[in-house]
């Protein structure tokens, strides 16, 4: 992948990561069906199926720290019953610091150059 934006790998890469962490965890941690959580999501049932295969979103593993976020957003969630653009764009600004989203953009993208810091620039 040549020249990819940084909106992009965030689109390809961190929200199918993050909505199949969600997923799994309204599964296991809240006993929902897959039915409820395309609900939740705003998926269809065979994305989350797709999710819990990792047939989507299975490019990227998150460190056990980011994960107790992506559990906690996931408890919002349930709380909130639904609302998970709200807290799936909260765990997006989470992992938009520059060692997360650089680090992948750096894995899918192998112009990027270590030290880039093109996104965080205030210019």
């Amino acid at each position: 992948m040549k020249n990819t934006m940084p909106q992009e790998i965030e689109v390809w890469y961190l929200i199918p990561a993050l909505r199949r962490e969600i997923a799994k965890s309204l599964i296991k941690r809240h006993n929902l069906s897959q039915r409820k959580v395309a609900d939740l999501l705003g998926v269809t049932e065979a994305a989350v199926s797709h999710y819990l295969s990792s047939k989507r979103g299975a490019g990227l593993v998150f460190p056990k720290n980011y994960t107790k976020e992506i559990a906690k957003a996931s408890n919002r969630i349930v709380k909130d019953n639904g609302n998970a653009i709200k807290h799936l764009y909260d765990l997006c600004k989470i992992f938009k610091k520059p060692s997360i989203i650089c680090y992948i953009h750096r894995k899918y993208d192998k112009n990027i150059k270590r030290g880039c810091n093109i996104c965080f620039s205030k210019n």
